[in-house]
């Protein structure tokens, strides 16, 4: 699922739990696109991010849950490879699930805001 680029108003939902650690946007997005691409690599880079705070974020995600949500292997070119595990593919997908809901429930109250606003919403 393509999101909204951070600049445009919308709702952002982050959901945060014990700890004080969350999900939002920005790490359900690379856990779509470690799903996507088999890779934290590549899935970082196409976010325009670092191997080193990929992997970081994929630490901190694997550590907010009772079980690991990416799981990686290490290698060199063409040997290594990450994907979502079952907990991943669940978490991601109840992410997406209250984004849609979120946005769905609320648009009225998001377009009326946005209306307000100083900066009006893109065409």
């Amino acid at each position: 699922m393509t999101r909204t680029p951070k600049s445009d108003p919308g709702l952002k939902l982050r959901l945060v739990v014990a700890g004080g650690d969350w999900i939002g946007p920005g790490k359900a997005d690379l856990l779509a696109g470690i799903a996507q691409t088999g890779s934290i690599s590549a899935a970082g880079k196409r976010m325009g991010m670092s191997y080193k705070r990929a992997w970081g974020l994929v630490d901190v995600l694997n550590g907010m849950f009772h079980e690991p949500l990416v799981s990686a292997s290490r290698g060199g070119a063409g040997h290594g490879g990450a994907e979502l595990t079952e907990t991943g593919q669940r978490v991601l997908a109840l992410y997406r699930t209250m984004q849609a809901k979120a946005d769905t429930t609320l648009a009225a109250e998001i377009a009326e805001l946005v209306g307000l606003s100083v900066i009006p919403a893109r065409k």
